[in-house]
C-alpha cells in the first residue's frame, strides 16, 4: 500500500503544467532572436514597418523558433539527463513525455510557417523553416554529436532572424539582410564556447565534442580571441557600406571594446568565474548591438 501510494504520489508530483511546456520553448533565446528580428524589419524600410506585418512576423517567426527549441528538447533528452545544467528540464524530470513534446513542437511549427506563408510572404516562411530544419535536426541531431565545429556550421540557423525580418519587409533577401546574418554568424562561437568552458565537465560527462573536450581550454581560449575579433570586423561593416551612421559606430566600439576585453581577459588569465562573465556579457553585447543600430537608423531618418 505505501509503495503504491509513493509511486501515485510521484507521478503527481511530475505531472506537466503549463510552465513545462513553456519551458521548452526557451523563451530567452527566442526573446533575443526576435529583437534582432525587429531589427531587421526596421533597418529594410526609411519608415516604421507596418505594425501588422511586424505582429505577424514575430508571432511566425517566434513559433517557429520555439517549435525548433521543443524538437531540441526531444533529442538531446538523454544528454541532459546526464547534465547538471539541464537535469532539471521537463523531459529528464519525466513531467513531459517524447510524444507529447513533440506533438506541442509539431503544433507551433506548422502554426507559425501557416502564418508566415500565408499573411507574410512565402520566401519568409520558407526560410524560416529551413532555418527550423537547420537548428532542430541538422545542428541538434547530427553536428551536435558529430564535430568540435558544430556551433559555427549550426550557427548558420540561429542567426537568420535578422534576415528573416529584412526579407518579410521586401520579400527579397539582399546584401545588407545577409550582412545582419553575419554579424550573428560570427558572434555566436565566441559566446557559446565561453559557456562551453564553465560546463566543459557536464559535456564531457554527455559525451558532446564541444571544443574545449577534444582541443583544449587554451586551444578554445584562442579561438574565442580570434573569433571576437572576426566580430568586431563584421560590426563594422554596416557603416561602411552605409547601412548606418556615426552614432552605430560610436556606440558599437564602445560595446566591442568592453566585448574584447572580455575575450582577452579569458585568454590571459584563469579566473574560475571569466568564462561566464564573458557568456552573460556577450548577451547583452549583442542586444546592445542590435538596439544601437535600431537608434542609429531612426536617428539618420528624422534628419
Amino acid at each position: 500500500m505505501s509503495t503504491t501510494y509513493q509511486l501515485v504520489k510521484s507521478r503527481a508530483e511530475n505531472k506537466a503544467n503549463w510552465r513545462d511546456y513553456l519551458g521548452l520553448c526557451k523563451l530567452k533565446v527566442v526573446a533575443v532572436m526576435l529583437l534582432t528580428l525587429v531589427v531587421g524589419m526596421c533597418l529594410a524600410t526609411p519608415t516604421v514597418p507596418d505594425i501588422g506585418l511586424l505582429l505577424l512576423t514575430n508571432l511566425g517567426v517566434g513559433l517557429a523558433a520555439a517549435s525548433a527549441a521543443a524538437v531540441n528538447h526531444v533529442l538531446d533528452q538523454s544528454i541532459d539527463a546526464r547534465m547538471a545544467r539541464t537535469a532539471r528540464r521537463p523531459l529528464p524530470q519525466g513531467r513531459i513525455n517524447a510524444v507529447q513534446a513533440v506533438v506541442f513542437a509539431a503544433c507551433l511549427g506548422v502554426a507559425g510557417i501557416a502564418l508566415l506563408a500565408l499573411w507574410v510572404n512565402p520566401l519568409t516562411a520558407w526560410l524560416t523553416l529551413a532555418s527550423l530544419i537547420g537548428y532542430a535536426f541538422v545542428y541538434t541531431a547530427f553536428l551536435k554529436r558529430a564535430t568540435p565545429q558544430n556551433i559555427v556550421i549550426g550557427g548558420v540557423a540561429g542567426a537568420a532572424p535578422p534576415l528573416l525580418g529584412w526579407v518579410a519587409v521586401t520579400n527579397q533577401v539582399s546584401g545588407d539582410g545577409l550582412l545582419l546574418m553575419l554579424i550573428i554568424f560570427a558572434w555566436t562561437p565566441p559566446h557559446f564556447w565561453a559557456l562551453c568552458i564553465a560546463r566543459k565537465d557536464d559535456y564531457a560527462r554527455a559525451g558532446i565534442p564541444m571544443l574545449p573536450n577534444t582541443h583544449g581550454e587554451h586551444f578554445t581560449r584562442l579561438q574565442i580571441l580570434l573569433y571576437t575579433v572576426l566580430t568586431i570586423l563584421m560590426t563594422l561593416l554596416p557603416w561602411f557600406v552605409g547601412l548606418s551612421g556615426y552614432l552605430y559606430l560610436l556606440g558599437v566600439t564602445v560595446i566591442n571594446a568592453r566585448f574584447l576585453y572580455w575575450a582577452w581577459r579569458l585568454y590571459r588569465a584563469r579566473d574560475a568565474a571569466d568564462p561566464m562573465k564573458m557568456f552573460h556579457y556577450s548577451i547583452l553585447y549583442i542586444m546592445g548591438l542590435f538596439a544601437i543600430l535600431l537608434v542609429d537608423h531612426y536617428w539618420i531618418t528624422s534628419m
